[in-house]
């Protein structure tokens, strides 16, 4: 199984952090959030990870090399113009396609501004059972916008807290809004059905599947460990997290 880790962003909310770094490599508890997303990678025996770049690229690619690229393979996908989660991973797709006889092999897509102790092994085995074409990691906690699944946990829609309209592609009597975790299962077949071009969030063709009936599923992750480390004051929640007990990959 291969990944790719989303790292692109500018990393706006971190400033002053990120102002001469890239957010991939600031640090939790001693450690960048690069080396703690590709550690827990590891832990789940993925050894060819594609991690897009953008922000002050160079120093993250100099970082890969000074480490010797964790011993993993390693590919950089450079983007000159930010190109959003679903655009990144289309400009990143034939890292997953290059041998034609894995194309059914799903990969994980992961954040490196989130850190958890989601079991990736049973959102992978959960993912395969149900044949998915993608299977999203998500919990009940308070957020600014939702997935909203059914009760088969199949994606329906998405709504934003300030916005009490819903944004419906599946009907069906019983929804449940879920906030995303940033960590994907993805089936490589997806690939090859992405029609969106230029700049756009993965989600656009997940609604777009959704709607077609394609099995778009949600993993509760509620009983799991989950921190965003888009802010400071999250950075530093998360340090006093290790501290306290919360288990970072070795």
């Amino acid at each position: 199984m291969r990944a790719m880790i989303l790292a692109a962003g500018l990393g706006t909310r971190l400033r002053p952090l990120t102002d001469a770094r890239p957010k991939a490599l600031v640090e939790v508890a001693g450690r960048t959030l690069l080396e703690i997303t590709v550690a827990r990678l590891q832990a789940f025996g993925i050894r060819e990870v594609i991690i897009n770049v953008h922000h002050f690229a160079d120093m993250i690619v100099d970082y890969l090399k000074a480490n010797r690229n964790f011993g993993m393979r390693v590919e950089v996908s450079r983007e000159e113009l930010l190109l959003d989660t679903g655009g990144g991973l289309k400009k990143a797709a034939h890292f997953f396609l290059e041998d034609a006889a894995d194309n059914g092999e799903p990969f994980l897509l992961h954040n490196v501004d989130v850190i958890s102790t989601i079991d990736l092994r049973r959102m992978a085995d959960l993912h395969r059972r149900n044949n998915a074409l993608a299977t999203l990691a998500a919990q009940h906690r308070d957020s600014s916008r939702y997935l909203l699944f059914d009760g088969d946990l199949q994606l329906c829609g998405r709504q934003m807290r300030s916005d009490p309209k819903l944004e419906l592609v599946r009907h069906s009597p019983q929804l449940e809004p879920l906030a995303f975790c940033g960590i994907h299962v993805i089936s490589a077949r997806f690939l090859k059905m992405i029609t969106e071009e230029g700049i756009f969030s993965i989600i656009k063709p997940y609604l777009r599947l959704a709607a077609q009936g394609q099995k778009i599923l949600g993993f509760r992750a509620d009983q799991y460990y989950w921190q965003d480390l888009g802010k400071p004051e999250n950075l530093k929640q998360a340090a006093e997290d290790v501290k306290e007990g919360v288990l970072l990959p070795d």
